[in-house]
């Protein structure tokens, strides 16, 4: 095997895999590195909730095989209310779907290496050439793609990622059957995905019910630790102490009982701006970025979106006149990002900082503003639009937005 690529493609998730695919869709010689064993994977990386819309599933062709169940509706619950909002969508087996996009990528063409940890780049003059990868080994490209997550071993040497401690959110699920998912006291969770807006559960984030068919379900919450989560959580407490409270409180889940062939499924994202996103022969995306949705978590669709407009800039470097991957052209990627990847990026993060430093109690009004307002407005205040996200507000916000900007100011 030649070590000399068009494109190299540093991990095989949904982002990667995705942009390994749309190259070899356009004939270049695509080389994906991922660092766990092909046996069983993704056994290590099988950590998205993985639900989705349809604008998903019909761009990028998404079959019925990697779906659990297609659900009707997103729930929003408070403490003591609910909002439904009818939104057909689809929660996907996430490990089926990733071995998916490696079956269509190599059919297209793509070559795979797996269990092939990427170590470092290789530069010449200042640039990266290549990757070392599995302790010695090389393998040479035009362009490389840093779609590992947030190791991001190559967009830290390089200095591209700005991935910052504090602004990392952690998350866990459990799969379980015997949920009671139209219990008398909540809403009708059949064929639905349920987000809930809950300090005691989840402090400084948002628990979730995504229901996979029968009475089975995917189960968990996230948080990221910040002032939000220590002005709302308890000392001492662990995210699995957040979610055995739930499980043990919730009559819901009373009869529930983990599906015992399942994994437990932890992970992590960076909520945050992105620095850099690439530089010369070289972009970074998905969870590298990142890229994931900061209001409701949703990162598939995004990273996705994220290694196709990749694919595009390299493509597009590849064939002008006289092929050029400077950081000049390759700045077309980061164009690309902001307007169709992540459009009000900025403003969808404050929107979430302030979500999640209101109280419970604020929660429940929430609720209520939710049913009583028109659903153009509360798509334009899901798009990030300020003017229709103040619209959501009350007088009795001003101490909340005091607390925001105290906090801004104070980051």
């Amino acid at each position: 095997m030649s070590d000399r690529f068009d494109v190299i493609v540093a991990g095989a998730g949904p982002a990667g895999a995705q942009c390994a695919r749309d190259l070899a869709q356009r004939d270049y010689d695509v080389f994906v590195l991922e660092a766990e064993a092909e046996d069983g994977f993704p056994r290590q990386s099988n950590k998205s909730t993985a639900g989705t819309f349809p604008s998903m599933m019909a761009s990028f062709g998404v079959p019925d095989e990697v779906v659990m169940n297609y659900t009707d509706d997103v729930i929003l619950e408070s403490p003591n209310h609910h909002y439904v909002q009818h939104q057909p969508g689809a929660v996907l087996e996430f490990a089926a779907f990733k071995r998916w996009l490696v079956r269509e990528g190599r059919e297209e063409g793509a070559t795979y290496r797996f269990d092939a940890r990427v170590n470092a780049p290789i530069m010449e003059d200042d640039e990266i050439d290549g990757v070392q990868y599995s302790g010695g080994e090389e393998a040479y490209a035009d362009i490389v793609v840093d779609a590992t997550g947030p190791a991001a071993p190559l967009a830290k040497e390089l200095g591209v990622t700005d991935l910052q401690r504090e602004h990392q959110a952690i998350g866990i699920e459990w799969e379980l059957a015997g949920v009671d998912v139209d219990h008398p006291d909540y809403a009708d969770l059949t064929d639905a995905m349920m987000l809930r807006l809950d300090h005691e559960y989840a402090p400084g984030g948002y628990s979730w019910i995504f229901h996979t068919g029968g009475d089975t379900a995917k189960v968990g919450l996230c948080y990221i630790q910040n002032g939000s989560h220590e002005r709302y959580g308890r000392d001492g407490a662990s995210i699995d102490d957040y979610l055995h409270h739930w499980l043990e409180s919730d009559p819901r889940f009373a009869d529930a009982e983990r599906i015992s062939d399942k994994q437990q499924h932890r992970g992590s994202a960076h909520i945050q701006m992105p620095g850099r996103l690439c530089t010369d022969g070289f972009m970074a995306i998905g969870d590298t970025v990142p890229t994931i949705d900061p209001l409701w978590g949703e990162g598939i669709h995004k990273g996705m979106k994220s290694g196709r407009m990749a694919a595009i800039t390299a493509d597009r470097c590849f064939t002008e006149a006289d092929p050029d991957t400077s950081a000049e052209a390759m700045s077309v990627y980061s164009k690309l990002w902001h307007s169709e990847v992540a459009p009000r990026m900025q403003e969808r993060l404050l929107m979430t900082e302030l979500l999640y430093l209101a109280p419970n109690d604020r929660y429940d009004t929430l609720m209520a503003d939710l049913q009583d307002a028109d659903s153009d407005m509360l798509a334009k205040a899901n798009a990030g639009n300020v003017r229709a996200m103040l619209k959501l507000l009350h007088l009795g916000d001003i101490p909340l937005l005091g607390k925001f900007a105290k906090a801004r100011l104070s980051g």
